[in-house]
């Protein structure tokens, strides 16, 4: 077996070097850092922890990726839905479940992350929130090195399923109901981000839905942001008989926009999360369990690591209405 001795030589750099380009210490120059990821490339080096994981029944610790600074304080709802169920259902089949968030992981290469994994004894990975940016990330799945499960993002091979709503149709579905209700001809779509997979998706369900019924459709970019939001409505949506947002933060903004415009305007979200029932004027949206996808995504990994092939899963929505008094204790 290859020692760390042997790689530091074959690179030309101390043992002390290899060691924390293997811990992904960022006070390596990237000269240095390629350098050593050549000679254990070239050495087929792999770290005594990995070495013992990898031969041992604990290799079966599975990952959950957050990025917690892509939620809002408005979204800490969506964030510690999928936190507790993951945990909850890694309990019940009796695998370990770490919590790791992408701030960790930050500036690795696809290489060094592999190796913080499996120096971790990590095997598995559900991943929340990816956006088409998240290049590392899809590079360390099409690897197939780890079992994966994407939430809300349409990536499916022989070791990675997606999970999630159908965006597309339960945007279509919210915004139909919403329109027909009160006769609307004219639609302001507040969109998210332009990076985002769920943003490409629910976008495709309201230009179905205009196509469908002949309506004039106006799209603006919200990027998710209740500010951005208002800012659209304010200057949009006096000339529109309908605010059909992609998320409730978006949807909150936008009626609140309307309501300091004092005029009326039929408003609809996107998630379910429990503020929508605190703004006073009563909203369709889409209510998704992230509790239950999330607990589906760990059942879905232990599939994966058991030795079954990548799909695609798509779970249950439901359009609602919240009100103050169903949410309150």
């Amino acid at each position: 077996m290859v020692s760390i001795k042997e790689v530091a030589k074959h690179a030309g750099v101390a043992i002390s070097t290899v060691s924390k380009v293997l811990k992904g210490y960022p006070n390596i120059s990237q000269e240095t850092r390629e350098k050593v990821n050549t000679a254990i490339r070239e050495l087929n080096y792999i770290p005594n922890s990995i070495a013992s994981a990898l031969s041992s029944k604990q290799y079966t610790r599975i990952a959950l990726l957050l990025d917690p600074k892509r939620q809002t304080q408005a979204i800490d709802q969506v964030f510690m839905q999928y936190l507790l169920g993951g945990l909850d259902k890694a309990k019940e089949l009796k695998v370990e479940a770490v919590t790791i968030f992408t701030s960790m992981i930050a500036g690795m290469t696809e290489e060094e992350i592999t190796r913080y994994f499996l120096s971790q004894s990590i095997s598995g990975l559900v991943i929340y929130g990816m956006s088409r940016e998240d290049r590392i990330l899809q590079r360390l799945i099409d690897g197939q090195r780890f079992a994966c499960v994407v939430v809300d993002a349409p990536i499916v091979n022989e070791r990675t399923t997606a999970i999630g709503v159908d965006h597309e149709q339960a945007q279509y579905d919210v915004a139909k109901k919403t329109v027909t209700d009160d006769s609307c001809k004219s639609v302001l779509y507040i969109a998210g981000r332009k990076d985002g997979y769920v943003t490409a998706q629910r976008l495709r369900g309201i230009q179905r839905l205009a196509e469908e019924l002949k309506l004039a459709l106006l799209v603006r970019q919200g990027d998710f942001s209740e500010r951005k939001a208002r800012e659209i409505t304010m200057r949009y949506a006096a000339n529109r008989e309908c605010v059909v947002c992609a998320s409730d933060l978006m949807a909150i903004g936008a009626m609140n926009a309307l309501i300091d415009m004092d005029i009326f305007r039929p408003v609809c979200g996107f998630d379910g999360i429990t503020l929508m029932g605190y703004v006073g004027k009563q909203m369709n949206t889409v209510f998704q369990d992230f509790y239950s996808i999330s607990s589906r995504a760990l059942e879905e990994v232990k599939l994966l690591l058991d030795g079954g092939v990548g799909h695609q899963v798509i779970m249950p929505h439901n359009i609602v209405k919240l009100y103050y008094k169903d949410i309150i204790c």
